[in-house]
């Protein structure tokens, strides 16, 4: 573990509404968060969005050194529960459906892809080692620094 400031992540968020509010990141980029009666992406969404889009970045990175994509889909779902341990989810999945070029640089990326997909899944993608590793959440209350 290291407890370089260079590696710490953090996202502010503030109201943005009647159960609305806005997350924003250190580079100023905004996302608007709902709870799923209007179009905002709900918190488990997100989720779910931060699980796939990880992978498909880790993915792309491996891939992209044999050839581009000509086709990307990625499918992350989950089935929510209520349970003596609370809400949350199971049967976290996330599917890709890629395809690549014909010819030699398109057949290498095709046979890197399982691979990349492992290599994300069990070492590279921080979102998707963090849930299956369980690491605690912390939650208090106090000033923001």
């Amino acid at each position: 573990m290291t407890d370089s400031a260079a590696d710490l992540r953090s996202v502010s968020l503030e109201k943005a509404g009647e159960h609305r509010f806005r997350a924003t990141n250190v580079r100023g980029g905004t996302i608007d968060i709902g709870h799923g009666e209007d179009s905002d992406f709900t918190p488990v969404e997100l989720l779910l969005a931060a699980l796939a889009g990880c992978s498909a970045i880790d993915v792309d990175f491996i891939t992209g050194k044999r050839s581009p994509m000509e086709t990307f889909e990625a499918l992350a779902a989950a089935t929510k529960i209520r349970d003596e341990q609370g809400n949350r989810l199971v049967d976290i999945s996330v599917t890709f459906d890629i395809t690549f070029p014909e010819g030699e640089a398109g057949d290498g990326a095709r046979k890197v892809l399982p691979d990349a997909i492992k290599k994300s899944e069990t070492r590279l993608c921080t979102v998707g080692r963090t849930v299956a590793v369980g690491t605690p959440v912390g939650y208090g209350e106090g000033a923001l620094s």
